[in-house]
C-alpha cells in the first residue's frame, strides 16, 4: 500500500503572506490542525500547524489590551511562524516508510509532493486508521496472537493449519518478539472453532500467548471531571 492511496488529496494550503488570523480562523472552521504553505507556483515552502499559531498568540497572563493583542497578530503572518524545514515524501512513497519517517522524526504528517507541488498530506490520524483496517479492527472473529520460531516456512504452516480447522484469516500482522529467534503474530480469524483450531497450532510447536473471542467493539473508558 502506497502513501498515495491512503493521503487526503488536495489539502487545503496558504501562501506565506497570508495572515496569522487567517490561518488560525482556516484551521478552526476546517477542524484540521495543520496547513501546508505554498507559493504562487503551488510549490511547498513550509507547513504551519496548530501549536505555531498558538505559540505566537500572547499568553492569558500579557499586560497588553485587547486591541494592543489585535494589532500585533494582524501584522503577523504565515511566513513569520511557519516551519520552513519540511520533511514530505512522494505518492509511491510505502506507507509502512511514511509511518517510520513520521516516527523516526517525531511529526504528526508529511506533505505528498508530485514534483514540488503539493497534490496531498498523510497524518498519523490516516496511519492509524490503516493500522486499524490491518490487525481487523471492527470486525469480530476469533484474535490469536502466537509466538513462531523466526525460521522460513513458519508462517505457512500456521495459516495452513488454520485453513484445515476450517479457519479463514482476515487479518494478520507479524511483530518483533523479545528476542530474535522469535516473531510475534497477531491473527484474527472467522468461521474456526477455537476448540479445534488452538490444539492443532499449539502441536505445531508455536507459543500461545493470547485469545479472545471478539463479538463487538472494545469500550473505552471516558473519565470526565464534571
Amino acid at each position: 500500500m502506497l502513501v498515495g492511496t491512503r493521503m487526503t488529496p488536495n489539502p487545503i494550503t496558504v501562501s506565506p503572506d497570508s495572515s496569522f488570523e487567517d490561518a488560525l480562523q482556516l484551521l478552526r472552521e476546517k477542524k484540521i490542525r495543520r496547513l501546508p504553505v505554498v507559493d504562487k507556483q503551488g510549490n511547498l515552502v513550509g507547513i504551519v500547524v496548530e501549536k505555531d499559531l498558538l505559540y505566537a498568540s500572547p499568553s492569558p497572563a500579557t499586560s497588553l489590551s485587547v486591541f494592543e493583542v489585535h494589532y500585533l497578530l494582524s501584522k503577523l503572518q504565515v511566513k513569520d511562524v511557519m516551519t520552513k524545514r519540511v520533511i514530505a515524501v512522494g505518492e509511491d512513497c510505502p506507507l509502512e516508510e511514511a509511518a517510520r519517517i513520521l516516527v523516526d522524526h517525531k511529526i504528526g504528517s508529511l506533505p505528498v509532493l508530485r514534483d514540488r507541488r503539493v497534490v496531498g498530506i498523510i497524518t498519523e490520524t490516516d496511519i492509524f486508521r490503516t493500522m486499524a483496517e490491518a490487525l481487523g479492527g471492527r470486525a469480530k472473529g476469533l484474535r490469536i496472537v502466537l509466538r513462531i520460531p523466526e525460521q522460513k516456512g513458519e508462517l505457512a504452516k500456521v495459516a495452513s493449519k488454520i485453513a484445515e480447522c476450517g479457519g479463514n484469516i482476515i487479518s494478520l500482522a507479524t511483530f518483533l518478539s523479545n528476542d530474535t529467534a522469535h516473531r510475534e503474530l497477531t491473527i484474527k480469524l472467522q468461521d474456526g472453532k477455537k476448540d479445534d483450531t488452538l490444539p492443532a497450532l499449539e502441536k505445531l510447536g508455536v507459543q500461545v500467548l493470547d485469545v479472545r473471542e471478539i463479538t463487538s467493539e472494545y469500550q473505552p473508558t471516558l473519565i470526565s471531571s464534571r
